[in-house]
């Protein structure tokens, strides 16, 4: 037999209602979604909308203070004709509320700092279009206006100052800019960030700030750790994002969705360490979705109450399944099926074969349920709707319930159902998810395993929300709906104080060790919890707190993740990827500094294990070894090789030992003291022109030089240089510039061979050269439109003679292959390794290159003893060249069928012989100059008679 719960309804609708009571309650639809809680408090703002006149005509401001069972009209508190469009809550104290008014009656703002009791009014001189409150101090407010511009203020809206203006909100390009919030004037303005950052692509969390950059139509993500400098945030290197989400920044760990460029409904996780630069994979193909507003959702759930545990929806041979982690996605399993239905039949389900899985979406409405829910309050206690079989399906979906946070689960209902939380988890409220009206709801005073039905109104109702004070502490909630389509809206007070008749004591709780399938150690701690026994049937209320003891376990191999670099193979080991270099590590610091070594694991980010192996598993700080100055970079501090006449040009030099910078017009200046350099060096050119600006570092044991050819004068996205990998001496090659976009306008291309002085420049992408000696050769190419300059290098190879023959592969390189220049680099050196371990021919006399396009395609040269052809053709045609790609990836090299003439004919007698190279193009009508010295019309008005110096060494 049903039991009634106490209730109070209330009826919201407008006695002025001109028109049907259907609109009416639409026209009210929107305000009950503008409900809060202070407390005892509820305020509410209901809005009238006339259809035919398309606009508000109406408004009311109501406020209770008994959790909802009276309702005052503050309307003559806040003007009887003032219109009310927004209200607003401090975040930090909820005591101080925010009114807007409509700007086309009243441009005003009202403020209270009594819960809403009293206000007060301040007129505005301009209309505020949105408004942004600080996460930390209440009284602090940024303000966008319809006129584009950006307002501050630090005392709750009583006083405004502009901070800046022409703010588009519809903009292509954006500046990040910092200022004090207190003085914020163009003089302490300062742009952390150079350059131009991607509209809406700006995240403030947690302590990190995240921005994106686009360069060559590629994006490329920043990261500030503690309002820090902007790092270039480290993706292992094919991943090449297409989109990133930034889904938690807790416990100083940063845990991002990536969408690859291979991929369409799927996302990657990535994990950092502390800083948020140094990412590895967690998680491969979680499924996402489109949300109702055009927003991305990711199937990815963070269980509240229990650091480190997620649940994610993998995407698997065209099939979805639920996985769950407990440290923070180091390692993944299947959720384990309930044993048995609700009418307590067996369920036969065998793991990897079928198992659990849950729909994890979260509703974007705070008053209504979403398919899954978790509470701080009460750890390890999950709710959420999902399927038993080999794949999640949205059919015959059932909700389902764990108390063990994961390890065990049970059925509750055979139909989908949102399910609330009260006195702080002690117990659980269903209501059915339908369109029907209904008049019943479910409790469970034993987390879940038996439900009594209520009724909660003597009308059936049409429910469209629930409300509840934060932190689900109370017995009191809100359900709010409607009795019919024609109705005016109810607002049902539900009190469930009177099914309690006392208080919890320290005989009605227990302790819960948190686990994973037996293994007390998460995290590297043992985890006790204290938590309400299933029997108990008393109130928690506000002073009942969760207490956990901890206590250190020693470290073990699981408490370590892969480092950057490296892949967990199929055997559990962390081994380099096939991209990465250990060595490199070491080659880029510099005598008499350190670098941690690290052994290809890093430990969890607050994982607090102790001892055990972690002196195995942890890096080593290792002294930098005594070597030459290597890695040597100069670039401008805007990162551009274009600067004006008569203004100041910063050199940012990266090597820390004795630099000598030459601007290449006469000057140069050496620095001893690395730190005076700190800040760029700055230099003012007074002439037009390119000039060969070199930076040379040198110690007791070598010298490295780096040179930027800087152009002076008074834009292009990308430039990719394609040119053979191999050429002949003395014979003609054909080396090509590819533009993107391929349409810019009038260009100018400038070759630079070898160490050469004296560039080349033409009028056309492609240009003609030979090589006259034997070794390496580098080529650059800039390529000049506008004010902008870019270039690309590639590094040529030239012997007197070499063989030649072409690669395939296995079919499932292609699937991983982005057809970017960097991978086709290291796949080379992959292979490369690969065929002299299978041949034992010497690296020195091996070169390997892979082509552009798809399918993927390779060459090989010999050189300079041709009799090894045969050698290495018979390895390949035995399946002996291979290599690993990524954990589970297994390439298999092959010589490719050749057609009846050979790609490269070339001996020791072959002079005449020619080559064929893939990559040349014919060059037509191709005008080719040499320039030493030149002049420019346009910008002689700039200063008297203006020439260019040589662009000497």
């Amino acid at each position: 037999m049903d039991s009634f719960l106490s209730s109070t309804v209330f009826y919201f609708c407008y006695n002025s209602c001109s028109f049907s009571s259907t609109t009416c309650s639409k026209g009210l639809h929107t305000s009950l979604k503008m409900l809060f809680w202070f407390f005892l408090v509820i305020l509410m703002l209901t809005k009238l909308y006339d259809f035919n006149l398309g606009s508000v005509t109406e408004s009311s401001l109501w406020r209770s203070t008994d959790y909802g069972t009276t309702y005052e009209k503050l309307n003559e508190k806040v003007g009887v004709k003032t219109i009310l469009s927004y209200l607003y809550v401090s975040p930090n104290n909820k005591r101080k509320i925010m009114l807007l008014t409509d700007p086309e009656v009243e441009n005003s703002l009202l403020i209270s700092t009594d819960e809403g009791a009293t206000y007060q009014k301040y007129r505005l001189n301009f209309y505020i279009l949105s408004l942004l409150f600080h996460p930390e101090q209440e009284d602090w407010i940024l303000a966008y206006s319809h006129d584009q511009k950006l307002y501050s203020s630090v005392e709750f809206g009583r006083r405004w100052q502009l901070v800046h203006e022409r703010v588009n909100m519809d903009f292509h390009s954006a500046l990040y800019v910092t200022c004090k919030l207190q003085n914020c004037t163009e003089a302490n303005k300062g742009k952390p960030f150079p350059g131009y950052i991607d509209p809406n692509s700006l995240v403030v969390q947690g302590e990190y700030v995240f921005v994106q950059v686009s360069t060559g139509g590629r994006p490329i993500y920043y990261v500030s750790s503690r309002r820090d400098l902007f790092t270039p945030m480290k993706l292992p290197k094919y991943t090449l994002p297409k989109d990133l989400h930034v889904i938690s920044t807790d416990e100083n760990r940063v845990v991002a969705a990536v969408q690859e460029w291979n991929q369409n409904d799927t996302y990657n996780l990535y994990v950092s360490e502390a800083g948020g630069v140094y990412y590895t994979l967690a998680l491969e193909n979680v499924m996402s979705s489109m949300g109702p507003e055009g927003n991305v959702m990711i199937d990815l759930y963070e269980v509240a109450g229990i650091k480190g545990m997620f649940l994610a929806n993998k995407k698997m041979e065209e099939q979805v399944k639920t996985y769950i982690t407990y440290n923070k996605g180091r390692d993944w399993r299947l959720l384990q099926a309930p044993s048995s239905d609700l009418q307590g039949n067996s369920i036969h389900c065998i793991l990897p074969y079928c198992s659990l899985h849950l729909h994890l979406h979260v509703s974007a409405n705070p008053y209504t349920s979403g398919n899954i829910a978790s509470k701080d309050s009460a750890p390890g206690i999950i709710v959420a709707s999902g399927s038993v079989g080999a794949e999640l399906t949205t059919s015959n979906v059932s909700m389902f319930i764990t108390s063990d946070a994961g390890n065990t689960w049970r059925q509750i209902f055979d139909e989908e159902y949102s399910v609330l939380y009260l006195d702080q988890g002690g117990a659980l409220v269903a209501i059915r998810h339908t369109p029907l009206p209904i008049r019943h709801l479910w409790l469970s005073f034993d987390e879940g395993r038996v439900w009594n039905k209520y009724s909660f109104t003597s009308s059936p109702l049409f429910v469209d929300g629930v409300l509840g004070e934060p932190g689900e502490e109370t017995l009191i909630m809100t359900i709010f709906g409607h009795v019919s389509h024609r109705s005016e809206w109810q607002l049902v007070k539900i009190d469930f104080r009177s099914i309690f008749n006392r208080r919890c004591t320290e005989v009605d709780y227990q302790t819960w060790h948190l686990h994973n399938q037996g293994e007390p150690c998460l995290m590297g701690v043992k985890r006790i919890y204290r938590k309400l026994k299933p029997i108990a049937r008393c109130v928690m209320g506000k002073t009942y707190s969760v207490s956990v003891m901890s206590e250190p376990c020693d470290c073990t191999e699981s408490d370590f993740e892969c480092d950057y670099g490296y892949e967990r193979r199929t055997d559990g080991r962390c081994t380099p990827a096939f991209w990465f270099q250990p060595s490199s590590m070491s080659r880029s610091c510099t005598t008499g500094h350190t670098f941690l070594n690290s052994t290809g694991y890093r430990k969890v980010v607050s994982d607090n294990c102790t001892a055990g192996v972690v002196d195995l598993y942890t890096a080593r700080r290792l002294p930098c070894p005594s070597q030459a100055p290597k890695g040597l970079h100069l670039v401008t501090s805007e990162g551009k090789l274009t600067a004006l006449l008569s203004h100041n040009v910063t050199f940012l030099v990266f090597l820390e030992t004795s630099i000598t910078v030459d601007f290449g017009d006469g000057n140069a200046i050496t620095y001893s003291n690395v730190s005076s350099i700190e800040d760029g060096i700055k230099h003012i050119y007074k002439n037009v022109g390119i000039y060969r600006v070199s930076a040379t570092a040198e110690n007791n044991l070598g010298s490295e030089t780096a040179v930027l050819f800087l152009h002076v004068t008074c834009q292009l996205e990308y430039i990719h240089l394609s040119a053979p990998f191999v050429a002949v001496k003395n014979k003609e090659v054909n080396l090509t510039a590819v533009l993107w976009p391929s349409q810019v306008g009038t260009v100018t291309y400038i070759w630079w061979f070898g160490n050469n002085s004296e560039p080349v420049i033409t009028l056309e992408g492609s240009v003609a050269f030979t090589f006259p000696r034997e070794g390496i050769n580098i080529v650059t190419v800039q390529v000049a439109a506008g004010n902008t300059i870019l270039q690309d290098r590639k590094t040529i190879a030239v012997h007197e003679y070499f063989r030649s023959h072409l690669l395939a592969f296995s079919s499932n390189l292609d699937d991983h292959n982005p057809d970017v220049s960097e991978w086709r680099l290291d796949v080379s050196r992959v292979i490369k390794n690969s065929m002299v371990q299978a041949t034992g021919v010497s690296p020195e006399q091996l070169l390997v290159t892979v082509l552009p396009g798809l399918p993927t395609a390779a060459e090989f040269f010999l050189l300079p003893d041709k009799e090894l052809l045969e050698l290495v053709l018979a390895a390949l045609n035995q399946n002996q060249v291979q290599f690993t790609l990524r954990p589970g990836v297994q390439i298999t090299v092959y010589a490719a069928h050749l057609s009846a003439a050979p790609l490269v004919d070339t001996s020791e007698n072959h002079s005449s012989s020619a080559m064929l190279m893939l990559l040349s193009v014919v060059v037509v009508g191709l005008a080719v100059f040499l320039i030493y010295k030149f002049k420019s019309s346009q910008c002689t008005s700039q200063s008297r008679s203006v020439s260019s110096p040589a662009a000497g060494p």
